[in-house]
């Protein structure tokens, strides 16, 4: 199946598209490099310029690419130190010393004129910061990451035991470390190297990595011909994350091919912590000119940390029963896997919106539909990174279909930037309302006229919140390779309790990029639509009526996210699209059949648990191993549990923290008379004398002590969201 997709549409080039812009950080230097529109990557004016550790190969790669690309070769050593100087490098170092010669190494680096060529540099000039700002602006950094090991075993076999900085007494292995930690804030592109790996292979490498990023075509609507965008056009990552929705009512996607890395590449991530893989993982998937990976790496390290999660591997995986192995992704401020991807994705929107032409002149209001989860996540990304940058946060949430513990957590949240508005109807209520706002052209007139605001979407619809998500899939199975559970390469199966498809969805990618997930398990509460179309075809939801479940975060009728999932699976049919998801607006149901059908059923597992039966789950698991689950992830557990057939190891994601549920999950313990007239945070406290797998989120025991400080409720009329969203401007 994954052979499928990969020939299909998906998996291919587009016409080829220019580069505009990008921002440098060098060692802590901002500057801007702005790019002629009709500049090609492979022009007579760029350079190619490689970086690396001493025996990572430059020269030799240089070599090649010379053969390869017909240009000039030069190396910084052979080429311009050692005739300027000469003397050899080493007697120079010797003469000099570490400092004075990184000093005179970077002032001739100064002196190089060139176009259109191949420049090996030396393993030290990222040392000198002016030098390399320099260079740098002549042409692409290109970053050969060679594997450690493999660095010191060809110095060894060079015969070179001391490099440039390292004194006497220091190993070589401390003075690598800190090399890479420079290389890390100075390349455009990473070239993931493997171990033993050729330079004809490390060549061949960089060749497709400018290839791609000159025929990178940015985002496509799923509602559009990729075949008709102008290559002029080209559609930035920046613009996709201020948009929200396309302007034909589609979902982003990208215009390229979704990379796949190979099983060398991806053993290069398993020993790594959860932000490096994360930075190695999105700069495969960001082009360089919209998000500058030094930039990137900055905001991961701002999201993922331990004063923000609880649990030093971020998102851990740990074994529960059998073959069954939990991801848990509630270790975040707010207990929900959504933290996963809102510590991160309000520093894109905010970077964005910097970077917007013209410059700062509009404000936004991310106006968002909840149904439980994705609402306390975005008021905290958004207050902790966004307040002040003239972006603000309007939640609607269906005001009997969340939790308690939900509700207290998000109206007690306090910040100048930020609104919470219940709605007396159910989740798709609210998400229609949103999308409404989003077609109101009178509503993006007022807003318009009255401070300059746009409204800008933080749904799962948004592609900035599915590649945080893409990343902790892929992560799961590292960390089970890297726990020695498998092997590279083995097989697994990932279950996910599923409502609007973006998690799900994220695991697709993850398996596009080339982690062996063998089956994609949907695991649906009674709102079963997803079920029944896996297993049938038809998306059908004129007869139903939702219904409110112990797991509200996935009481959906209508998975939004599921229009990229036919897009990709259809080989990118944007008609066929266009006409499934215009009928589930307009008659509440389409139907998919023949070979469309066939692929998704090959990929895709689904099947549902009722309310009492989440209910026995919860007990069954809390009894026979002492772990207390919330409900959405007792959903996949039981799905998992009806679908295990013990041949491969299974990651079911523990997408919340029990706490948020706590009412529910007592009652399912049987503790229902422990709880009369007891107030969430004597539950809490009940809770913390059952159990300590996993322990008490202490975010959540905080919050439900706190008053609600922001909350109105309102008729399910769309003309009063309309006006709350006037005032709330106002206030930004």
């Amino acid at each position: 199946m994954l052979s499928t997709l990969r020939n299909s549409v998906l998996w291919r080039f587009v016409e080829a598209q220019t580069i505009t812009c990008t921002t440098l950080r060098i060692r802590g230097y901002q500057q801007q490099r702005r790019l002629n529109t009709t500049t090609r990557i492979f022009s007579e004016k760029y350079n190619i310029i490689l970086m690396g550790s001493p025996g990572s190969g430059k020269s030799t790669v240089a070599r090649i690419l010379s053969k390869k690309l017909n240009k000039p070769s030069i190396d910084i050593d052979n080429d311009v130190l050692e005739p300027m100087w000469g003397k050899k490098i080493s007697e120079k170092l010797k003469e000099k010393g570490s400092k004075a010669f990184i000093e005179e190494e970077g002032k001739a680096l100064m002196t190089v004129k060139a176009e259109n060529s191949i420049i090996s540099l030396t393993g030290s000039n990222p040392l000198h910061d002016e030098a390399m700002r320099y260079i740098a602006n002549t042409g692409y950094v290109i970053f050969l990451d060679y594997p450690a090991k493999g660095i010191l075993q060809r110095l060894h076999k060079m015969k070179i035991d001391r490099i440039v900085g390292q004194e006497m007494g220091t190993p070589l292995t401390d003075i690598l470390d800190h090399r890479q930690s420079t290389y890390e804030q100075a390349y455009d592109i990473r070239i993931l190297c493997e171990e033993d790996e050729s330079p004809e292979s490390v060549s061949e490498k960089v060749v497709q990595a400018l290839k791609v990023l000159e025929e990178d075509q940015g985002y496509v609507s799923t509602r559009q011909d990729v075949k008709s965008v102008s290559p002029h056009e080209r559609t930035t990552l920046g613009e996709i994350l201020l948009q929200g929705l396309a302007p034909d009512g589609g979902l982003y996607v990208p215009a390229l091919q979704i990379p796949i890395l190979t099983k060398g590449e991806w053993s290069r991530l398993v020993n790594v912590g959860y932000r490096d893989r994360a930075l190695r993982i999105m700069e495969k998937l960001i082009n360089p000119f919209d998000l500058h990976p030094s930039k990137l790496r900055l905001f991961i390290e701002k999201a993922y940390n331990s004063e923000l999660f609880s649990d030093e591997k971020i998102f851990p995986v740990r074994h529960l029963q059998d073959n069954q192995f939990l991801l848990e992704l509630f270790h975040g401020p707010t207990g929900s896997f959504k933290d996963g991807a809102l510590q991160l994705m309000p520093q894109m929107f905010v970077d964005a919106l910097r970077h917007s032409q013209p410059m700062n002149s509009s404000r936004y209001i991310i106006l968002v539909a909840t149904s439980g989860d994705t609402g306390g996540a975005v008021l905290d990304g958004f207050r902790r990174h966004a307040e002040g940058s003239g972006v603000g946060v309007i939640v609607l949430f269906p005001e009997d279909g969340i939790s308690e513990v939900q509700r207290l957590q998000m109206t007690s949240m306090s910040g100048g930037n930020v609104q919470v508005l219940g709605i007396e109807g159910d989740f798709d209520l609210c998400q229609a309302m949103v999308k409404r706002a989003f077609q109101d052209q009178d509503l993006a007139s007022w807003l318009a006229a009255n401070g300059n605001f746009k409204l800008s979407a933080a749904n799962s619809i948004t592609w900035g919140r599915l590649l945080p998500q893409i990343v902790f899939q892929v992560s799961a199975y590292l960390n089970l390779v890297e726990q020695k559970v498998i092997s590279l390469g083995d097989e697994v199966d990932v279950c996910i309790p599923t409502g609007n498809f973006g998690n799900i969805l994220g695991a697709f990618y993850a398996q596009a990029m080339g982690i062996p997930f063998r089956r994609l398990i949907c695991a649906s509460n009674t709102n079963n639509t997803l079920t029944e179309f896996i297993n049938s075809g038809k998306y059908d939801i004129r007869s139903r009526q939702l219904q409110k479940t112990q797991s509200p975060a996935i009481d959906i009728l209508k998975a939004s996210n599921l229009e990229r999932f036919i897009y990709h699976m259809s080989n990118r049919d944007h008609q066929l699209v266009r006409k499934c998801f215009k009928d589930l607006e307009e008659n509440q149901c389409f139907e998919v059949t023949g070979q469309l059908l066939e692929d998704i059923q090959g990929l895709l597992v689904g099947k549902w648990c009722s309310e009492a039966e989440c209910l026995q789950t919860i007990k069954k698991c809390f009894d026979k191993t002492g772990y207390l689950l919330d409900p959405h992830t007792a959903i996949a557990k039981f799905v998992a549990d009806l679908v295990n057939d013990g041949d491969v190891p299974m990651i079911i994601n523990a997408t919340a923290h029990y706490s948020k549920f706590i009412p529910q999950v007592l009652q399912a313990l049987g503790r229902k008379k422990d709880m009369k007239e007891k107030s969430v945070s004597e539950l809490f406290e009940m809770a913390h004398k059952i159990t300590e797998a996993p322990s008490m989120h202490s975010r959540l025991e905080e919050c439900v002590k706190s008053a609600s400080t922001c909350e109105k409720v309102l008729k399910p009329n769309y003309e009063d969201v309309e006006r709350e969203i006037k005032i709330f401007s106002h206030k930004i």
